[in-house]
């Protein structure tokens, strides 16, 4: 048993919030009340390092362009087989005319792809012109590209966007989970957020102590986490030990579900155990690296194909271990820029500017590529070397925080910005999105009359009152 003092030393959880503690603690035995809102879950992974779209899903149209432009590095589909036999697995886009592949390391996302619940959006980035990773990252994290001063991200502002208008109903700390171990900058803001490095390790970390697991960029990228809570009762970390102790020290995976045992897998797995615990969870994020292929990015071997097969096997894992929970989630990539075109001399590419990402869903608009793919002739590269931007992130991230979380005002959600949302999700006979909002969810929760949760929530209340803390937080 974790004790307090042993909590403050371990390190493994970050928890940030405007608020006391005794008070967000109370929304969260709220949130675990027996007859709930079935909540959406929206998941995001953030590939840093920036994902070379062109090796994730080429253009088949333009194979004879790939080839003389990466002679090293690109993969033919049926074609032009490499020394090791691999090849592209084809795509057949619906929205385009154009064909695409699938790098042979992302082979668990065809599936998901053919049964239309997987879709691609290609050329699509930041219209900042940064090749920075530290600045696209935080323009991509904030939502607004250029601006260096917004002091929140846009996953905590779409959080607290959809609270207000009554389309969540947590509020609590596990509302907005980061299996991270620092928090990210997406999820910095007013809204209470959570950064878990192991949800078996249950204590504080310390933001000024900047740990990192990378190094480089992903150090400099450390130093914008934001707002820790300094004080934090000891009611906290019971209700903290408690609820991990209810409902998840002890989770395994679908029976199916092989999840790689890489830091990605194991937050894709906790992330999973989260959604199935039913503990208020709306937003949760988690990272991808590796993607910084700047020497031996490879072909159907290397860094490359390392970082996709990690990222390919955690996703299709993931969405095996949901089982039902899968109709109420959704999940998506994303990455700060792309590569260059053209391979450099050290056997990999250089940063770029338009990439591609994954959006998948029961409701998703699957099977398809989405977005206008540009081309690859010389004319249509932008600045002469890279792929272009078709369609501003926010147009995607706009969409999922409108059609899962109910927040249609993507102004308030991405200042500064007047751009239309891309439409990513099947739409019923009647001309509805498929499940539009969490408002239309309304279920019975039988999950949240367990023994171990009632028991949790009981321990809870009973702590709040000793101290007198729950006459503080009626009001």
């Amino acid at each position: 048993m974790w004790t307090r003092r042993a909590l403050l030393k371990a390190g493994g959880v970050a928890l940030f919030s405007i608020g006391a503690g005794p008070s967000f603690l109370a929304r969260a035995a709220a949130a675990t009340a027996s007859v709930v809102a079935r909540r959406k879950v929206l998941v995001a992974i953030f590939q840093r390092g920036a994902m070379d779209a062109l090796a994730a899903v080429p253009p088949l149209e333009a194979d004879a362009a790939l080839r003389s432009l990466r002679p090293r590095l690109a993969l033919g589909a049926s074609r032009s087989l490499t020394e090791s036999g691999e090849r592209l697995i084809e795509l057949a886009s619906d929205a385009e005319a154009a064909h695409f592949g699938l790098h042979p390391a992302l082979a668990p996302l065809a599936p998901l792809f053919r049964e239309k619940q997987l879709a691609v959006v290609h050329a699509v980035g930041s219209p900042d012109t940064t090749r920075s990773h530290f600045d696209a990252q935080d323009y991509l994290e904030s939502g607004t590209p250029g601006n260096k001063g917004t002091d929140s991200g846009w996953l905590n502002r779409a959080v607290g966007l959809a609270r207000s208008r009554g389309e969540t109903i947590s509020g609590g700390p596990l509302s907005a989970v980061a299996l991270t171990p620092l928090l990210p900058r997406a999820l910095a803001g007013p809204s209470p957020a959570v950064a878990v490095a192991d949800l078996a390790d249950f204590a504080l970390t310390p933001s000024r102590a900047l740990p990192t697991s990378g190094d480089g960029f992903e150090a400099l990228y450390a130093q914008t986490t934001e707002r820790l809570l300094r004080s934090t009762a000891a009611e906290t970390f019971d209700a903290l030990e408690r609820i991990a102790a209810a409902k998840l020290a002890n989770a395994r995976p679908a029976a199916g579900a092989d999840y790689p045992r890489t830091k990605l897998g194991a937050a894709m797995q906790q992330i999973a155990a989260l959604i199935k615990a039913d503990l208020g969870l709306e937003v949760a994020f988690a990272e991808s690296t590796g993607w910084d292929t700047h020497a031996q990015q490879g072909s159907s071997r290397g860094g490359f194909a390392r970082a996709a097969n990690d990222l390919a096997q955690s996703i299709a894992a993931f969405w095996h271990d949901l089982g039902a929970d899968r109709e109420h989630v959704v999940l998506s990539t994303m990455t700060e820029f792309g590569r260059t075109v053209r391979e450099n001399g050290s056997g990999g590419t250089d940063h770029g500017h338009g990439s591609c990402l994954f959006v998948l869903g029961t409701g998703v608009d699957g099977g398809k590529v989405h977005g206008r793919f540009p081309g690859l002739e010389p004319a249509a590269l932008y600045e002469g070397r890279d792929l272009a931007i078709t369609t501003d992130f926010r147009a995607v991230f706009s969409e999922l925080a409108a059609h899962h979380l109910g927040v249609a005002d993507s102004a308030a959600l991405f200042p500064g910005w007047n751009g239309g949302r891309l439409p990513l999700f099947r739409r019923t006979r009647e001309g509805n999105e498929t499940g539009c909002s969490v408002a239309n969810s309304l279920t019975t929760n039988s999950r949240a009359e367990a023994p171990l949760e009632r028991h949790a929530v009981a321990s809870l209340r009973a702590a709040l009152e000793r101290d007198g803390y729950a006459r503080a937080t009626r009001h």
